[in-house]
């Protein structure tokens, strides 16, 4: 199977802790990550995605805003700038332990956090990021 993730969720599955939106929205979230774990590949998608999905019936949904469309933009110039591969609309991506281990190092030093710009949750990702991304539940690509 593929995952399908908009190009801002490739930062954001780098801090997953299981904390989101809703309870869905988390369960949702909790088996993604594990599907990110076992290996799975990813599709990188224009627009809401499979993280996005609990949230579409909600009528405060915030998938389709401008903000959002931009911080996608953002964050698929900065991976690809740092993997020299397209990372937009489009892109396949077959992660593997390398593929984590230099999003993480690039996410630490701020490289790749463009997307992260105004985002509610980048407190409490720069916190787990600091902390060695202790507790994230996307552990190793593949095991």
């Amino acid at each position: 199977m593929t995952v399908r993730l908009r190009p801002h969720h490739l930062l954001c599955m780098l801090t997953f802790v299981g904390k989101g939106y809703t309870a869905g929205f988390t369960e949702n979230y909790r088996l993604i990550a594990k599907r990110l774990s076992a290996g799975e590949d990813i599709l990188v998608v224009d627009g809401p995605d499979d993280i996005c999905a609990p949230m579409l019936g909600e009528t405060s949904n915030h998938c389709f805003c401008d903000s959002v469309t931009e911080r996608d933009l953002k964050a698929s110039e900065a991976i690809e700038a740092l993997l020299g591969v397209p990372a937009g609309p489009g892109a396949s991506i077959l992660p593997d332990a390398e593929f984590l281990a230099r999003m993480r190092e690039a996410f630490s030093s701020g490289l790749i956090r463009k997307g992260c710009v105004r985002c509610e949750w980048s407190p409490l990702c720069t916190g787990i990021a600091a902390s060695g991304f202790d507790g994230v539940l996307v552990v190793s690509f593949g095991c």
